[in-house]
């Protein structure tokens, strides 16, 4: 998983809401809390790692945006997140201040 990990580390992108919000609409988008790292969340599911994923889910490390943040980013023009296309899933992760 660390060679699958590094790889993938090497894919994490920029990108504005506005392009990421199509893949919105067949729930791809997958929000990833900033503890957590783009390229391992992206690496755990590339393996099946179902026990890591379900851990991040049942702690709410993972999940699918709201209403309220979709709301929220719709209205901020412009803006950004990394992101991790680890197909059929969109990670996205607001970058750190």
């Amino acid at each position: 998983m660390t060679e699958t990990r590094e790889e993938l580390a090497t894919k994490v992108d920029i990108a504005d809401w506005l392009s990421l919000r199509a893949h919105l609409e067949r729930g791809g988008v997958v929000v990833v809390d900033p503890l957590l790292e783009l390229a391992e969340v992206g690496a755990a599911l590339a393996v099946d790692d179902v026990q890591k994923v379900q851990r991040w889910l049942s702690s709410a490390l993972l999940t699918k945006p709201s209403g309220e943040q979709i709301q929220k980013w719709d209205a901020e023009k412009g803006k950004i997140f990394n992101c991790l296309i680890i197909s059929p899933y969109v990670l996205i992760q607001e970058p750190a201040l």
